[in-house]
C-alpha cells in the first residue's frame, strides 16, 4: 500500500476525531480508507463496465455508493491547493457498536466542514447530523445527485460540482 501512495497512484484519506483545529493533528494512522487516484483503475479493478455503470439504476450496483465516494474524494484533491499536501479527512464514531462515518472532514475558511457523500437522490444522514450535533457545528455539505438546495443545516451539491465545493466552504 505504501509503494501505491509513494507512487502517487493511492491517496490515505486518515481518521480524525475533528474536535478542532487543525484536522491532521488529531489523526489516528492506523485507521484511514484508500483512494485510487485514477477511477479507470478502480472501475477495471472492480469489474465495473462504465457504460452500464452510467445508465443503470442506483439499487442496481452495490459498487455504485464506493465509486461516487471515489469521484468525490478525487475531486476534492485535486481543488486542494497545488502547494500543498491535500488535507483530507474522514470521521467515524469511535463509540461501541456504533456504525456513524462522515465520508470526508475538510477545514473550511471558519471551520471544520463534514462532507457526506451519496451516489443517489435519496438516503438518511445520521451520520452527518450527529458529527453536526456532537461537534455544534452550523452546516455540513451533502454531495449527491440532487441538484444544489439547502435544508435546515445541510447544503447539497452535486456531485459533478464537487470540485467546486472548496470555493464554497463557510
Amino acid at each position: 500500500m505504501n509503494l501505491l501512495v509513494n507512487a502517487g497512484l493511492a491517496y490515505k484519506v486518515y481518521h480524525t476525531s475533528a474536535r478542532g483545529l487543525p484536522l491532521g493533528a488529531q489523526i489516528d494512522i492506523k485507521k484511514f480508507k484508500v483512494l485510487i487516484l485514477d477511477s479507470g483503475i478502480y472501475q477495471r479493478i472492480s469489474g465495473l463496465n462504465l457504460s452500464e455503470f452510467i445508465a443503470s439504476d442506483s439499487q442496481m450496483l452495490i459498487n455504485r455508493v464506493h465509486f461516487a465516494e471515489l469521484l468525490a474524494g478525487l475531486e476534492l484533491i485535486k481543488s486542494s491547493s497545488p502547494n500543498a499536501h491535500p488535507e483530507l479527512y474522514y470521521w467515524h464514531r469511535e463509540a461501541k457498536s456504533s456504525n456513524a462515518e462522515v465520508d470526508f472532514i475538510v477545514q473550511g475558511k471558519s471551520g471544520i466542514v463534514p462532507i457526506e457523500v451519496k451516489a443517489g437522490t435519496k438516503g438518511q444522514m445520521q451520520s452527518l447530523f450527529i458529527f453536526l450535533d456532537e461537534r455544534n457545528l452550523a452546516a455540513g455539505i451533502r454531495l449527491s445527485a440532487e441538484n444544489f438546495a439547502r435544508y435546515d443545516k445541510i447544503v447539497t451539491v452535486p456531485l459533478y460540482a464537487a470540485s467546486r465545493i472548496r470555493t464554497m466552504l463557510p
